[in-house]
């Protein structure tokens, strides 16, 4: 673009590019008159307002994208279950021209964004996955294109130019901030992805906000230095005190949401950043010039989007907590405790489903939240939930619990484990919700792949039970269903034993095959419950039964970095990394593995399981797509997330092999 000044000093037009010709900058009224024509944004603004219009554009054709395949795997899943209810072979087949188009297209993207690659051992460092860091560094390329493109404005006025243009490009952003953040968003609905994961991109959008208003902040302070004017500007001007006051606000915001600031007291953190928001909002009001006022719709949006999000919140909570639910606390082995709620208000959720859980006895004003880890059918319509106690409300719930347990135990038993002591005593329970449940319908896959670490299970039990329940009523196109837990102890599949047998009784009865797969991984009665040294684990990735134990570093799909013996020495003998490969790996195979009086139904190993190894099994043999669940700590999902990239790559899914298609929704602890 090539904009000229229309004024020159003494008043005089001109075409030609504002410059300080002739200018007596000793004299402040021709400095000042200079000043307000470098600042003279008649035509900038609407320039600014047409670019911020054209950032709306490409937001709303990405969200409708989105919505379009969204609204596409939705038709597809219905159309498979009712292909499977009318009895239709390979109903998780696509099979027209369209569906395979679809699955296609479908396979390449998950391909390229389901990889996750992060630092091992470092709880501050946590990379997202390569399809959130794609959309992200395309969503600062259109920010950067749309700044400077066509913006070029030659003269004094060039800096004042791209200043502008950041400033509306900034405040175009604060609706789509909003849209981001809340837990009613539309952005979620039409989209099916869920408020937490937008959250992620709510963090990342501030902090390109931030960077536009210091693009704003820079050129304009380089507009006017330029000529020695600054002085000058900020003695007359009153829209500096408000902008450093905006400025300084988003830096801390931004700061505040670094995931070990944000961690360290939540409750806190929620509330300054309500505060702080409301404070922004005010500031930008403030700084807006006279000449701009048309852009304040961008800042009328996301108020009433946010009072529309709390008002919808407000009636939920208010609606659930009316005949607020009782809590029943058990102590479980592991230092968990099993919350079971009878709420009459809350009747409907979707499997991986979560609320914020509200005890007034153990935290006042404190919602912690937790993952729904039943579904209506199960447990008499109660809420459940397994909640791993660490420090604070979680602490507090275990500690009350486990007091309980012992004070209605009998004397003689006050020492033995509390893991199935039944507590009576019931709380107050307010709850806020439920949300979440953005993963596809896992009973529409032909088979299905759910790993879980700890309590993450409860995130994938609910899928467990949830197609159980309605293989009861109808035919579904899942035909296999492998359930993998990893646990440090065999004493923790007490937490869901009855579910896991139950589920698998039923789908035994529907002719669905389970496989029920846990990986002890520091239980040195391992199996049996009884101290038995021929079958004692050495806390490694191997197992003294079959032979003796080598502890192995198996990398990704079983490579082997490094080798030592009992000792901790280095093992450098070729035969006997062979060996420990090969043992590493059958002790993974899902036809491989020990049955133990603790969970009759499920096959118990040493060790971590070869993710690659099982998931090429069960591509093998699946005859439609396959749906894999994982939740669990950062290190697991990752694992799972660049074996399913892996396995999906090399077996060239929907491309014309013949091999089916495979989905991955992965919930992560603390993200």
């Amino acid at each position: 673009m090539d904009m000229g000044s229309t004024m020159m000093m003494g008043g005089a037009p001109t075409d030609s590019p504002l410059n300080a010709s002739g200018i007596d900058f000793s004299n402040s009224t021709q400095a000042s008159m200079f000043l307000g024509e470098i600042l003279d944004d008649t035509q900038l603004q609407i320039d600014g307002n047409m670019y911020a219009r054209n950032f709306w554009y490409g937001v709303c054709a990405v969200i409708g994208t989105c919505a379009f395949f969204n609204v596409a795997q939705k038709i597809t899943f219905r159309l498979r279950i009712r292909a499977a209810a009318a009895n239709r072979l390979r109903p998780a087949t696509p099979s027209t021209i369209f569906s395979k188009a679809i699955a296609c297209i479908t396979a390449i993207g998950r391909e390229a964004t389901y990889a996750q690659y992060t630092p091992k051992n470092n709880k501050y460092l946590k990379v997202p996955p390569v399809g959130t860091i794609s959309l992200l560094v395309v969503y600062l390329a259109w920010i950067l294109l749309l700044e400077f493109v066509n913006n070029n404005v030659d003269g004094a006025q060039h800096y004042t130019s791209l200043g502008v243009r950041a400033a509306w490009l900034a405040v175009a952003q604060v609706p789509l901030l909003i849209l981001l953040a809340g837990k009613n968003n539309l952005i979620g609905a039409v989209s099916g992805v869920s408020y937490e994961r937008l959250n992620v991109l709510h963090r990342w959008v501030a902090r390109i906000l931030l960077l536009l208003v210091t693009l704003h902040m820079l050129f304009l302070h380089v507009s006017w230095n330029a000529y020695d004017l600054g002085p000058l500007e900020y003695s007359t001007d009153s829209c500096i005190p408000t902008g450093w006051a905006v400025y300084a606000i988003l830096i801390w915001m931004n700061i505040s949401t670094i995931a070990p600031i944000r961690n360290f007291s939540y409750e806190f953190f929620v509330v300054q950043h309500i505060i702080t928001f409301f404070g922004f909002i005010i500031a930008v009001m403030m700084h807006l010039p006279s000449t701009a006022l048309y852009s304040r719709v961008y800042i009328y949006i996301p108020i009433g989007l946010y009072f529309l999000d709390r008002l919808i919140r407000s009636a939920r909570y208010a609606w659930n907590n009316v005949r607020p639910g009782r809590a029943t606390l058990t102590a479980l082995d592991g230092g968990v405790t099993k919350i079971c709620i009878q709420s009459k208000a809350i009747k409907k959720w979707s499997p991986g489903s979560h609320v914020f859980l509200s005890i007034p006895k153990f935290g006042i004003g404190q919602s912690h939240p937790v993952t729904i880890a039943s579904v209506p059918t199960s447990h008499g319509g109660d809420l459940v939930f397994i909640l791993k106690g660490h420090r604070g409300f979680t602490s507090r719930l275990y500690k009350s619990a486990s007091a309980s347990a012992s004070s209605l135990l009998p004397a003689s038993s006050k020492g033995s484990s509390a893991a199935t002591s039944i507590v009576q005593i019931k709380h107050l329970a307010l709850i806020d919700g439920p949300y979440g449940s953005s993963h596809n319908d896992f009973a529409a896959f032909d088979t299905v792949l759910l790993v879980a670490g700890s309590t993450g299970t409860t995130f994938t039990l609910p899928i467990l039970l949830d197609i159980a329940a309605r293989a009861q009523k109808m035919r579904l196109p899942v035909k296999r269903i492998v359930f993998v837990w990893i646990v440090k102890n065999t004493s923790w599949t007490s937490w869901i034993s009855s579910e896991l047998s139950s589920a698998a009784a039923m789908l035994l009865a529907v002719g669905i095959e389970l496989s029920i797969h846990v990986h002890v991984t520091c239980d040195d009665n391992f199996t049996t419950g009884e101290q038995d040294q021929s079958s004692q684990e050495c806390g490694c990735e191997c197992d003294r039964s079959l032979g003796p134990c080598c502890c192995v570093n198996v990398g990704e799909s079983g490579s082997i970095r490094e080798i030592v013996d009992e000792k901790g020495q280095p093992v450098d003998n070729k035969d006997v990394q062979i060996n420990v490969k090969s043992r590493s790996r059958s002790s993974s195979s899902l036809k491989s593995g020990k049955k133990s009086r603790v969970l009759p139904c499920a096959e118990f190993h040493s060790g971590r399981p070869d993710f690659y190894e099982m998931l090429w099994s069960l591509l093998e043999n699946a005859d439609g797509e396959t749906g894999v669940a994982v939740c669990g700590p950062l290190g697991l999902n990752s694992d799972v997330r660049r074996t399913v990239v892996k396995c999906s790559d090399e077996r060239a899914v929907n491309k014309g092999t013949g091999a089916q298609g495979v989905y991955l929704h992965a919930e992560c602890f603390g993200w």
